[in-house]
């Protein structure tokens, strides 16, 4: 039984029970049996087991891990300590640094953020070795969608951050007037020039928490 030690046990419990993820489940035993998959297994929920549900400020909405060595620990866009920083991720970090002049780091480690209220969640939570999105169809996605309505059915505002065409494809799921949607192209260097940078998406977010009253998370790592 997968357990998050916050009140995402609960509001998941139902789901690991239904037929699609206990399908998922046993595609997932075999996979990770039978080939390299990324992240570890013991890394798969750490999206929810670092940031409670009831903690979330932001969600950065990811797609898959990344499929080489080392890289991925179930958290969107961030890599582990030590590892060479993406691409998609040294934009993010420019961008950051104009908006809000937090000094870019010299890791690509973003646990740090998960602990200010700031989810950073794939759609999908696995990937085979060396083979992007390899993991797309097996029925991740039918989860993560559930996970982003549960939050879009939460009282308390939040902002979603859809960055690139499929985080963006998301925002059917989001219908509560209450959250902010921020989207634009994806941090990649093939479309960061095409609006992500310079679009503030950073001082958006901590702007609107504030409106609302809610601490916005300091993004320093």
């Amino acid at each position: 039984m997968i357990k998050f030690n916050n009140d995402w046990d609960n509001l998941l419990e139902d789901e690991f029970k239904k037929e699609y993820y206990i399908n998922l489940r046993k595609l997932l035993i075999s996979e990770y049996k039978n080939h390299e998959i990324f992240p570890p297994a013991d890394d798969i929920f750490n999206a929810f087991k670092y940031t409670a549900y009831n903690d979330v400020k932001v969600l950065i909405l990811g797609q898959d891990p990344y499929h080489n060595y080392n890289q991925a620990q179930g958290l969107s866009f961030s890599v582990k300590d030590g590892v060479k920083i993406p691409p998609s991720l040294v934009n993010i970090f420019k961008e950051l640094n104009d908006d809000l002049g937090v000094e870019i780091p010299q890791s690509g480690n973003l646990t740090n953020w998960t602990k200010q209220g700031i989810m950073l969640l794939n759609t999908t939570l696995t990937v085979r070795a060396h083979s992007p999105m390899s993991h797309s169809k097996i029925g991740w996605e039918i989860f993560t969608d559930r996970v982003i309505e549960i939050l879009n059915d939460r009282e308390k505002p939040l902002v979603f951050i859809l960055w690139g065409n499929h985080a963006k494809s998301k925002e059917t799921l989001i219908t509560n007037n209450r959250h902010l949607i921020i989207k634009g192209p994806h941090p990649s260097p093939l479309s960061a020039h095409r609006g992500f940078f310079g679009s503030k998406p950073f001082s958006k977010a901590n702007k609107f928490l504030e409106e609302n009253n809610i601490q916005a998370p300091n993004w320093k790592l």
